[in-house]
């Protein structure tokens, strides 16, 4: 999973990137410090792996990555190449899915580039620049089709929707409320890579105050929550220099840390938590002796996909599926015990595998 993290110049952006990644993108009091994208690949937190790994002696825990991108800050214009825009713009095209930066904090020594503190206006700005883009990439395709279309008539359903596409997002609506009619143009559609169409986590940076009640008595935040909820978006309450500060701590004082806060998880665990509810992932379980690890899938997959995850073979060759949840594994306290009781079970190519399976692939090549 690959996300990127947009936003206006001095909103936090590249700090939030430090602390979620230990980085070290420099993080200035002035527009573009961030020039090149920064990336950070982070482990996933996953408890299970610890208690699989100490069950089965395994030499080596592999969690879950997620690849952070820190993107450089936009202004209005960037579609036009204004700041560094078109820059931004190709880098961001490339991820799965937008976690945007949002200010919900009042800092006088922090200059905001427009003046004041307003998150809707600093959505509203870099949508704008992203609407631009997709209809550049749009008006190309369209000009293509309407050559193209005179010789292959397959190309009219493709050719009206880029058309109804294009007085969509003229009117200023996203790609992603864009309401398809079948199966065909939803590939389409998803085939254009259009920026306004990725999926999207809002990431409201709040001061330490407002981070006990996640936000709850910032009106900056209520109005960001609002915004999100209609475009069918997440939201999460972070301050980004706390999870700076977080993220020096080894494990134990972090949860201490946390505990004092009054937080039961870091901004990190948030994030990756909305990531998955956005995208629509799950992570099943391998374990044994050589490793233990967590595979990430797309909910809905199948048992030979979802083998197809370790190794094109697995797939191929899939005969079964041995499966247990984490929470029975862990009750039983060994895979024998489990299979005592019958809690191991077989499953074959239909199975949907389900969050915290522990699985054991049976294939022949």
């Amino acid at each position: 999973m690959k996300l990127g993290i947009v936003g206006l110049p001095n909103v936090g952006k590249s700090t939030l990137f430090n602390s979620l990644t230990k980085a070290g993108a420099e993080s200035a009091n002035y527009p573009f410090c961030t020039i090149d994208p920064n990336v950070g690949v982070v482990p996933v937190p996953d408890e299970r792996l610890d208690v699989l790994a100490k069950m089965h002696n395994s030499a080596k825990v592999v969690p879950a990555v997620i690849e952070f991108v820190d993107i450089a800050g936009l202004v209005k214009g960037a579609s036009k190449g204004e700041g560094l825009g078109n820059q931004f713009l190709s880098n961001i095209r490339e991820v799965d899915a937008i976690v945007h930066v949002v200010r919900c904090f009042e800092d006088t020594n922090i200059v905001h580039v427009d003046g004041n503190i307003d998150p809707l206006r600093d959505i509203e700005t870099i949508n704008l620049e992203l609407l631009f883009s997709d209809l550049e990439i749009l008006e190309r395709r369209h000009a293509k089709l309407v050559k193209s279309v005179k010789g292959d008539k397959s190309l009219t359903k493709e050719l009206d929707l880029v058309e109804r596409l294009q007085k969509f997002l003229e009117d200023g609506s996203l790609a992603k409320n864009f309401e398809v009619v079948d199966e065909e143009e939803e590939k389409l559609l998803a085939s254009f890579n259009l920026l306004t169409y990725k999926p999207t986590i809002y990431a409201a940076n709040v001061s330490e105050d407002d981070l006990a009640d996640d936000g709850a008595s910032n009106e900056q935040v209520a109005k960001v929550r609002e915004y999100a909820k209609k475009e069918g978006s997440e939201v999460f309450v972070i301050c980004a220099q706390i999870e700076q500060e977080i993220a020096e701590l080894d494990d134990e004082e972090k949860k201490m840390f946390l505990e004092d806060l009054g937080l039961k998880e870091s901004g990190l665990e948030k994030l990756i938590r909305a990531s998955y509810s956005l995208l629509g992932l799950i992570s099943y379980l391998t374990s044994g002796e050589m490793e233990t690890k967590a595979w990430t899938i797309e909910k809905g997959t199948k048992a030979p996909q979802a083998a197809g995850k370790i190794h094109s073979d697995f797939e191929r060759g899939f005969i079964r599926a041995e499966v247990v949840s984490y929470e029975h594994l862990v009750e039983q306290g060994s895979m024998n015990a489990a299979k005592e009781k019958g809690l191991v079970r077989s499953e074959g190519k239909d199975y949907v595998v389900q969050d915290g399976d522990v699985v054991l692939f049976r294939f022949n090549v």
